[in-house]
């Protein structure tokens, strides 16, 4: 199972109803672990040194500093990537599907963008 990190803005309610159909999920919010207000590059560190796979509704800056960890051969263990006018619904079964099935190897240095 994925270990997750989510960003400061992404949708509780979304994280919420992911809980509630994945109760054993492991996650923790940027604002748990006292990333509030942090810069993208500082999340994306965080998130590699605890092994955990970044989902965020920002589809600009942190991917394009996802890749910069990759091309600097720095630990990048993935990030999920989905826009905030995807209906909670979705959002939470393809969350859902991406935590129960893949191996955290499988997204390893690359960014995924929901929906599925």
């Amino acid at each position: 199972m994925l270990h997750l990190l989510t960003d400061e803005n992404f949708n509780h309610r979304i994280l919420r109803g992911l809980c509630r159909v994945v109760p054993h999920l492991d996650y923790m919010t940027a604002q748990a672990a006292g990333l509030k207000g942090a810069a993208d590059p500082q999340l994306l560190d965080w998130a590699a040194q605890e092994d955990r796979v970044l989902v965020t509704h920002d589809l600009k800056t942190i991917p394009k500093h996802a890749y910069e960890r990759v091309r600097a051969s720095q630990r990048m263990p993935g990030v999920v990537a989905l826009p905030k006018s995807m209906r909670i619904g979705q959002a939470i079964d393809d969350l859902r599907l991406l935590v129960e099935c893949c191996d955290a190897s499988e997204l390893e240095n690359l960014v995924i963008y929901l929906p599925l």
